[in-house]
């Protein structure tokens, strides 16, 4: 499958921490900062994904819900859900598909935590799943869909990694490094995958929306993402797998009780060896805790 428009959750794991001092947090990955014991944390993420090449263009347009809760002051749980409509549109015809995906289901545990008057540093790994809950047998006039527009893997991925933030009252910056195992169903299995992502939030002013003050942060972050080659009963495809790095500008409004922030992911460099090449991810969503 062609990383740069592989639509699975490796590329929508979604930061819900960070709210209980109008902290920032990263728009595209996951964070380091805390959430609160026994509190739950609600976030909604639209993410349109286009990419295109040989007289092809394939779009997705996801609403992608995410639930996090503090089980301990170190350990927080997430579950991330995705609701998605696929397009392929070729001069022979348009192929779509629309859905629930695969749902992610992962732990992150704090391992190291300093903090100092105005700031803090926070390191921790995460190991999860993704589950087969979307269907991977999907099919329209013309036949079966093939795997770039199937709803889900039909098969049980694990994945891991480990991320350190460090925030003062003036900025912020996360990193993170991961991987993705992923196992075959029906013959088919996608191509393992490895990330490195980085964030900066700087904070820009303190407006205020009615009763609920809060800071405006400058957004900018960095994905690096490099797929492995698909495999197609046991044999390797060759138009499959590569890498991309990403450049996303963003902005983002915080207050105490949630967050509103958009981004614009635009890739700088890709060497893939499908047909289709990333044009453009837009996100836009918001977090909320109760």
């Amino acid at each position: 499958m062609n990383p740069c428009f592989q639509i699975s959750l490796a590329c929508l794991t979604l930061a819900v921490s960070a709210l209980a001092s109008a902290d920032a947090a990263p728009i595209t990955f996951n964070t380091a900062l805390p959430v609160s014991r026994g509190e739950p944390i609600i976030r909604l993420q639209y993410v349109y994904n286009r990419a295109s090449g040989n007289d092809a263009v394939m779009t997705a347009n996801a609403a992608v819900g995410v639930l996090a809760y503090g089980a301990t002051p170190r350990l927080a749980l997430f579950t991330i859900v995705p609701y998605t409509n696929k397009r392929l549109e070729t001069p022979g015809g348009v192929r779509e598909s629309s859905g629930f995906g695969d749902a992610r289901l992962f732990a992150r545990y704090t391992v190291l935590q300093q903090n100092a008057p105005g700031k803090t540093l926070r390191l921790a790994p995460f190991i999860g799943v993704e589950a087969p809950t979307g269907t991977n047998r999907q099919s329209d006039v013309a036949g079966l869909l093939p795997p770039p527009l199937q709803l889900g893997s039909g098969s049980w991925d694990v994945f891991g990694g480990i991320v350190a933030t460090y925030a003062t009252t003036r900025w912020q910056t996360d990193a993170q490094i991961s991987y993705r195992e992923n196992t075959g169903a029906n013959g088919f299995e996608a191509g393992n995958q490895y990330r490195a992502d980085a964030s900066l939030q700087y904070r820009l002013a303190t407006p205020s929306f009615g009763n609920a003050p809060g800071y405006l942060f400058a957004v900018f972050e960095a994905n690096a993402i490099v797929t492995e080659k698909d495999q197609i009963t046991g044999v390797a495809n060759a138009n499959s797998g590569g890498s991309v790095l990403i450049l996303a500008p963003g902005i983002q409004y915080a207050t105490r009780r949630w967050i509103a922030e958009t981004a614009v992911q635009v890739p700088i460099a890709q060497d893939v060896n499908g047909p289709l090449q990333k044009d453009v991810t837009i996100r836009a969503g918001f977090r909320v805790n109760f």
